[in-house]
């Protein structure tokens, strides 16, 4: 199977972290590593990414500033090496080359619309187009800036694969049975995949409870 799966590991608390990567190799998938504010902003979480050697890791940063701001941002942690690493593609054109410029091996991966929104949460922050066109308008502006890759929900992925022809990766995963929680577009790994996802990232369905379990199931779910 040559589509990855990034484990979010949304905690501040290293050990917890050792534990879900022991506990996640497997020879059956492509697995990285996402990690986002929670644990990149706790005590020695940025020690932490800087250490680990031998992994995919996607730092899920969200970066969302001027041009210049985001591009100092990435000059900033190039020494952590990661794989990956996110900004908004509300941050603008300009912002999205400036980052893409100084990026060096790092995939410069752009986020949509987050998947806790709706239309009506659109709507409430002053967007008038639905989640569905904001995000192909989106597509059309990380292709233009030459991104490495997109992030949407599961659900754009069938418009967005015309329009952006890399890599496309889909958070909002969740194991069959499982609680949507706080997300709102939301969809099982094989769901996903079928739809054209070349990456998909599952956190809480993975991490939560009996992680070793949780893996097989995963591993079921796409055989």
């Amino acid at each position: 199977m040559n589509n990855k799966i990034f484990i979010a590991c949304d905690t501040n608390n290293i050990s917890k972290v050792k534990k879900i990567i022991k506990l996640t190799q497997t020879k059956n998938l492509k697995i990285g590593y996402k990690f986002g504010l929670e644990f990149i902003n706790s005590k020695y979480g940025r020690y932490y990414v800087s250490k680990i050697k031998k992994k995919i890791t996607f730092l899920d940063l969200k970066l969302n500033d001027i041009p210049n701001t985001c591009a100092s941002a990435v000059k900033a942690i190039k020494d952590l090496k990661i794989n990956y690493l996110t900004i908004h593609i509300s941050s603008g054109l300009d912002a999205l080359k400036a980052v893409k410029r100084v990026s060096g091996k790092i995939k410069i991966v752009g986020v949509s619309t987050l998947t806790s929104l709706n239309d009506r949460k659109l709507r409430q922050i002053g967007h008038t187009k639905s989640v569905n066109k904001l995000v192909v308008k989106q597509a059309r502006l990380a292709a233009k800036a030459n991104l490495d890759a997109f992030v949407c929900s599961a659900h754009e992925v069938p418009f967005v694969k015309n329009i952006f022809k890399k890599e496309i990766i889909t958070p909002g995963i969740r194991l069959i049975g499982d609680k949507a929680k706080d997300q709102k577009r939301i969809m099982t790994p094989r769901k996903a995949f079928k739809n054209g996802a070349t990456s998909i990232v599952i956190g809480r369905s993975i991490t939560q409870g009996n992680i070793s379990k949780n893996m097989q199931r995963l591993i079921k779910s796409l055989n």
